[in-house]
């Protein structure tokens, strides 16, 4: 026979056990988020910026980390569509890399979207979607 006491008992049980599935459910489908900066046109730094990025995937895993890579001022130039780093730009996409350029800085620049990589978005300003990233939880990685 159930009681009234045993019942409440069995449904607290019940509750607490669904309550640390879903907690736990919500950490296993948290991801690390990290998002990088390259302010620069060297070409050094860039290389930089993506063995950096490639070695956070490798350690963490491309399925358990967000990457971004904000690109603004001088460096913007390297994602043009017939930039040197045009390959390097690809692989990274290609592996999960959400890469953007500062519209702020292609405006001052008098660059379009049809001068830029293809495969690349657009953010109004890299520096506020850096604050915005950071504000969020997001590592911040300046190579």
């Amino acid at each position: 026979m159930v009681t009234r006491r045993n019942l409440l008992a069995a449904l607290t049980v019940a509750a607490a056990g669904v309550g640390l599935a879903g907690r736990a459910g919500a950490q296993s489908a948290a991801k690390n988020k990290v998002v990088f900066q390259v302010s620069d046109a060297d070409p050094k730094r860039w290389a930089l910026a993506m063995n950096n990025i490639a070695n956070v995937q490798d350690a963490m895993g491309r399925d358990n980390v967000a990457v971004e890579l904000v690109v603004y001022g001088p460096g913007i130039g390297l994602l043009k569509f017939y930039s040197e780093l045009s390959g390097r730009i690809d692989d990274a996409i290609d592996r999960g890399v959400k890469v953007v350029a500062c519209e702020n800085t292609m405006k001052a620049q008098k660059l379009t979207r049809n001068d830029m990589h293809p495969k690349i978005g657009y953010v109004p300003a890299g520096v506020v979607e850096l604050v915005e990233k950071q504000q969020q939880g997001w590592a911040y990685i300046r190579p």
